[in-house]
């Protein structure tokens, strides 16, 4: 499942990713870990038992409630903010996805993120591809369908990829202008 990132347009805006502090690393110092430390992190990466669904279903959520959000404004006055309401739980989503074995979820939140930097607002055509996108997330988490989804989860996101180039092509104003 490979295609043009960002739908072969200029991104308006970029999805933040703030690195916290380490606090851990701010008490015992610097320096390397040991290979067995390293394996047995890895061991329960690998093997945790951790449910993603409650966390998935919260950013899920926090989705549904910033398309409800856009929905209520005039496209014309959409701001970052109104924006930024639907990029932070689609990169959460993204970004959770895959330490949970969700390759499915990691790809189309990606893809859901590069939609949303290049767009200059939100109108009804591109709110409604967003909500394809949170159905479709939605049925990944619902579905708890790990790995790729095989054939039926590159259908899936070919249908989306093509929605959103669709779109570029017959709204080309609500496309940022590269300078």
């Amino acid at each position: 499942m490979t295609a043009d990132d960002h739908y072969n347009q200029p991104i308006r805006r970029k999805a933040d990713f703030i690195t916290p502090p380490n606090l851990l690393k701010q008490k015992v110092g610097s320096g390397g870990l040991s290979e067995e430390i390293l394996s047995k992190a890895e061991e329960l990466l690998e093997h945790n038992t951790v449910e993603f669904e409650p966390m998935a279903e919260l950013y899920l959520k926090g989705l549904e409630n910033g398309i409800n959000k856009a929905k209520t404004l005039p496209p014309e006055t959409h701001t970052e903010e109104s924006i930024a309401g639907m990029i932070y739980p689609a990169m959460q989503l993204k970004a959770n996805g895959g330490m949970f074995h969700y390759k499915l979820l990691t790809y189309i939140g990606d893809r859901l993120v590069q939609f949303l930097e290049v767009i200059e607002y939100a109108d009804k055509e591109a709110i409604e591809i967003i909500e394809a996108f949170h159905t479709t997330l939605r049925a990944v988490v619902h579905g708890r369908i790990k790995g790729d989804g095989g054939s039926h989860g590159k259908e899936l996101v070919t249908a989306l990829e093509d929605a959103c180039y669709r779109y570029f092509t017959k709204n080309p104003d609500n496309i940022v202008e590269e300078t």
